[in-house]
């Protein structure tokens, strides 16, 4: 069985100063760690950074807010971005390579699986990606939170088994690390207990994430199969420990099980265009018995959809508990509400439960 991979991943903070300079120095040393790792580990990296060190380059102390100027700057700064880690990297010899994702390339099945083949490529043949947001291109808002988003999504992707998100902070504490009754949260066995930490601090002067994206991000990551570390990047030894499961940081362990690759794709990269409302029988039916849904089940058919394109099952008051590709369009669904017989309006092999208290 091929060895699961590391996911690291590394925020703008870490390695670009308060004046858009690369902290080369520390770049060096985080990549002779990685190079160590990558020896025995296939190694992916998701790299911030672009957008800081093109307005870097650029000579502009303002960050902008505006999103023509926010693609321009990482137009500038990825170039910059890839060549550092080239260099770096290159130092012990490992070979890169630059792959840029948008959020449109997980929502498309076709996209999804060809993303994962590139980078399992890569990885087959000892190369390291480099993975960013293609922000220069993207039609939407660059979203992924600093890249913690799309560290996760990569993880998931990858049937990861370790996600490593480097910050300017020690890890996870129980308020904001300035306040003197701060304390450092080790482990994070399960998401309730987060219900008493506050995740509010905001990111740094280069990052967008701040510590609230990064439990998100970890939240997803272990959802799919991964553990994940929150850890400081300019700690010498951090990844290191954290790839060696010695404590350090704050860790989220990995779940005994995980569902399955396409099973994690439609809970995370699916976009539903309609809604199908379903009757209290129907939910029970999917929930609980694994089964189809069945036009006896739908009570009502919101928005337009073709067979092929992702819906969200509800319930009376709107709450989604699952999701799925739907197996009828919205107009003949419609046609054939409460009918018994016939073709499931989604099958349940293409289908999730998307509420939290409830597996894959």
């Amino acid at each position: 069985m091929p060895r699961r991979p590391v996911v690291i991943k590394l925020g703008s903070s870490t390695l670009v100063d308060p004046r858009g300079r690369l902290r080369r120095s520390r770049l060096d040393r985080i990549a002779d760690e990685l190079a160590g790792i990558a020896a025995t580990t296939p190694l992916c990296i998701v790299s911030s950074g672009a957008i800081a060190l093109g307005l870097g380059q650029l000579g502009r102390a303002e960050h902008p807010t505006a999103v023509p100027e926010l693609q321009a700057a990482a137009a500038v700064g990825q170039a910059v971005l890839q060549q550092a880690w080239q260099r770096a990297l290159g130092r012990s010899q490992r070979a890169t390579g630059q792959v840029l994702l948008a959020a449109g390339d997980f929502e498309r099945r076709e996209s999804y699986l060809n993303a994962r083949v590139t980078l399992e490529t890569l990885l087959a043949w000892d190369v390291t990606p480099i993975v960013n947001e293609n922000d220069s291109t993207a039609t939407r808002e660059i979203t992924f939170g600093d890249n913690d988003a799309l560290a996760a999504q990569v993880a998931v992707l990858l049937g990861a088994r370790l996600l490593v998100l480097l910050t300017d902070q020690e890890g996870l504490y129980t308020r904001d690390p300035q306040h003197p009754d701060a304390a450092l949260v080790r482990e994070v066995p399960d998401s309730s207990m987060l219900a008493g930490i506050d995740t509010t601090s905001a990111g740094s002067a280069w990052g967008t994430g701040g510590m609230r994206s990064k439990v998100v991000a970890a939240e997803l990551a272990r959802a799919g199969g991964a553990a994940c570390v929150i850890a400081n990047g300019g700690r010498s030894g951090a990844i290191a420990a954290a790839v060696a499961g010695e404590s350090v940081g704050t860790r989220f362990p990995a779940p005994d099980r995980s569902p399955s690759a396409y099973k994690l794709w439609l809970r995370y990269g699916l976009v539903t265009s309609g809604r199908i409302e379903v009757d209290a029988g129907a939910r029970a039916a999917v929930e609980r018995d694994g089964a189809s849904l069945l036009p006896v089940g739908v009570r009502a058919v919101h928005g337009r959809f073709a067979a092929g394109d992702g819906v969200d099952l509800v319930t009376a008051d709107g709450t989604a508990f699952a999701k799925g590709i739907a197996e009828l369009g919205h107009a003949e669904l419609r046609r054939l509400l409460g009918e018994r017989g016939g073709d499931p309006a989604v099958h349940r092999d293409r289908l999730v439960l998307v509420a939290a208290d409830r597996p894959a």
